[in-house]
């Protein structure tokens, strides 16, 4: 999975930078590379997966 940026016309290299990070923002990226970081036991991430679902459903059944 590789994100390119291309240059637009004029358009200086902190513009360019600005892009690439809210297109590795968009597609959860920097998340997935913090979340990464350190190990997790598979244990916890069922407990985090669960907790997440929850609150999802809380959110749903509240609307």
């Amino acid at each position: 999975m590789a994100i390119r940026i291309k240059a637009r016309g004029g358009e200086s290299v902190e513009q360019m930078m600005r892009r690439f990070k809210k297109l590795c923002e968009k597609e959860g990226l920097t998340k997935d590379i913090k979340r990464k970081e350190y190990f997790e036991k598979p244990s916890e991430r069922r407990r985090r997966a669960k907790r997440k679902a929850e609150n999802r459903r809380d959110k749903t059944e509240t609307r």
